[in-house]
């Protein structure tokens, strides 16, 4: 039987290790903090953004953040019905309402158009999530954001590396937040990011980071109001500083293995995939392929063959409002189609020509098996 071609693992080396090491030998008492104080200047410093707060998940991140925005009972949060449930969970935790709206068929990123519609005076937040590091329409989301006041957020668990009209993932809206998951094309085995370069903001998140205590505080042990506690290790973080120096690398090596995917299949008809533009590069976390509803290609096909192959491919996102504790929300048309045709393909670092081939052929093999579609339009440049 050929190997097991798996769809991710991380990309680990020396100074990985050396930092990991260093950190558990070092990095006690008044050093507790080093690897986490770099880990955030360094991060802010790529990113473009005042201010850091390293995290133990991205979901983390999101709660202290749409907590410090005062989200709470009675509020309603716009985001995509495409999305993982990271995204959602933290605005149901704070006993506000999550409202899905649809996604657009060319990016598979939340449609500015249905986020008008669903404004009520009751909505606190928009959440533009990267989508395996697709790229939501940030003008289009700014502007809504300028015009009702209604801050906009980035979810940027998958995006390391995107970037829109020149700026990074993460760096627009109001705060955004980063996951660096083992799955994550940079990694911390755990971990996230919050970003933002709102001063004050800043200050309300860094309080609810610490239990709730205010910078400023000179009473030992005062919590000024209850908080959380989602810090990152030290360890994680001297891996995360690590896996930073490196980060140009690993988001070139992701692009490379998008690119290689799209030059093999791209003489199949009724296939798309990640768009990748001149103007606003992907970080490609995770290639996926997308096939034409008349193409007669469906999710179970993918997936059985897949495994027949011995290849490891995740499933595409299901709607969130497909699951039985949200309201159903089927008029989501693309959020409620692309999953039942998509599949997510393998693109760990260190995967060889040779893998690449092989999954790419045993997509046109499950391509061909099927009638023929027509030719979508191509949605990568």
């Amino acid at each position: 039987m050929t190997s097991k071609i798996h769809y991710t693992k991380p990309s680990i080396t020396a100074l990985e290790t050396a930092y990991a090491a260093d950190a558990v030998a070092t990095g006690w008492g008044e050093k507790c903090y080093d690897y986490i104080n770099r880990f955030e200047a360094e991060f802010r410093a790529h990113l473009g953004t005042d201010f850091a707060i390293a995290t133990s998940s991205c979901t983390g991140a999101m709660h202290m953040g749409l907590s410090a925005l005062g989200v709470g009972v009675g509020d309603e949060v716009i985001l995509a019905d495409t999305n993982w449930i990271a995204t959602a969970a933290p605005i149901v935790h704070l006993g506000a309402s999550p409202v899905f709206v649809d996604v657009l068929e060319s990016s598979w990123c939340i449609d500015p158009v249905e986020v008008i519609k669903a404004i009520t005076p009751r909505t606190k937040a928009i959440i533009a999530t990267h989508i395996y590091g697709n790229l939501c329409d940030m003008d289009a989301l700014l502007e809504i954001s300028r015009q009702t006041g209604i801050p906009v957020i980035e979810d940027a668990a998958e995006a390391i590396g995107s970037k829109w009209a020149g700026k990074r993932a993460g760096s627009m809206g109001l705060f955004g937040t980063f996951s660096f998951h083992g799955t994550k094309t940079m990694t911390t085995g755990e971990g996230g990011m919050f970003v933002t370069s709102d001063a004050d903001f800043y200050e309300k998140v860094l309080t609810l980071s610490n239990h709730g205590r205010a910078r400023g505080q000179t009473q030992q042990f005062w919590p000024d109001e209850i908080g959380f506690k989602y810090k990152m290790s030290n360890v994680q973080a001297a891996i995360g500083c690590a896996q930073l120096e490196r980060v140009e690398e690993l988001v070139a090596r992701k692009r490379e293995i998008l690119h290689t995917y799209m030059l093999h299949l791209s003489s199949v008809r009724g296939i798309s995939m990640n768009p990748d533009y001149y103007e606003n590069p992907v970080g490609a976390w995770m290639p996926t392929a997308v096939f034409h509803p008349d193409a007669g290609v469906t999710r179970e096909m993918l997936q059985q063959g897949f495994k027949a192959a011995n290849i490891d491919a995740r499933v595409f996102f299901h709607p969130l409002s497909s699951l039985s504790f949200f309201k159903s929300r089927p008029e989501n048309v693309n959020a409620w189609s692309i999953p039942n045709r998509a599949i997510n393909l393998p693109s760990y670092h260190d995967m060889t020509e040779a893998d690449i081939t092989r999954v790419s052929a045993t997509l046109v093999e499950i391509a061909t098996a099927t009638k023929s579609a027509p030719v979508l339009m191509n949605m990568s440049a």
